[in-house]
């Protein structure tokens, strides 16, 4: 049985600043959805199947060389279960995301180009002029490929702030709680750095909803009908 992980993808979301949420896009995976899609050649099994969500064998092994080609040959050599490893955690993040892409249909949530537009630019306007070209080439991805990943990966966290996160309630009580643990006094005795009440809210909601996460994924892993080929998984963990 496969053991879908958690957390990865709020985690991811929340945290990585424009450059990194680049290389983020870069990792996200190519969700097919119904048919394996032109790039993979007739007659590709399935690997993974969340009700209508298919990820087929051809496209797991693309993406478990580009997650390779992220590790140095040192990184490899010292990880007896590297290959493993890293094949089992490919797994699990692709599962999850095709899980949490059902989700979106049925919240009937979208990216529009204008969304995916707007994330593009911010994430190219911290490059110097083709140094983000540059970075897709050394990853061997195709600037048409990281835009479909990007949309897979803005889909994702659209999912997850509505479905979760928007549904987080803050108390009175929560507020206090946040403002005595987190806000120290300065020397003067006021307070150093103080925050809006805005600010607070927002980062509670943040803490608050990844402590949830679990829960709502385990949920959305125990409504739907996810098939896996132990045949073709058997012989990936083989080769």
């Amino acid at each position: 049985m496969i053991y879908v992980k958690v957390h990865e993808h709020f985690t991811a979301g929340e945290t990585c600043s424009a450059r990194i949420f680049a290389v983020c896009a870069l990792f996200a995976v190519l969700i097919l959805s119904g048919c394996s899609g032109t790039e993979s050649v007739q007659g590709d099994e399935y690997l993974v199947r969340v009700q209508e969500s298919v990820l087929m064998v051809l496209d797991f092994q693309r993406e478990l060389e580009i997650t390779k080609s992220a590790y140095s040959r040192n990184d490899i050599e010292q990880n007896a279960s590297f290959h493993r490893d890293t094949k089992e955690q490919l797994l699990n993040q692709m599962v999850e995301e095709l899980i949490i892409i059902e989700r979106s249909k049925e919240l009937n949530i979208t990216v529009t180009d204008s969304e995916l537009e707007e994330a593009v630019r911010k994430i190219k306007r911290d490059y110097p002029e083709s140094e983000f070209e540059k970075m897709l080439l050394e990853y061997a991805i195709s600037y048409n490929l990281w835009e479909k990943r990007l949309r897979m990966r803005l889909l994702i966290e659209k999912v997850i702030v509505e479905d979760l996160k928007n549904n987080i309630q803050i108390t009175p009580d929560d507020l206090s709680k946040y403002y005595r643990e987190n806000i120290k006094n300065g020397a003067d005795g006021k307070l150093a750095n103080e925050p809006t009440t805005e600010t607070i809210i927002k980062n509670l909601r943040n803490l608050k909803a990844e402590e949830a996460y679990k829960t709502w994924f385990e949920g959305l892993q125990r409504k739907y009908k996810i098939e896996i080929n132990n045949k073709q998984w058997e012989k990936i963990l083989s080769s």
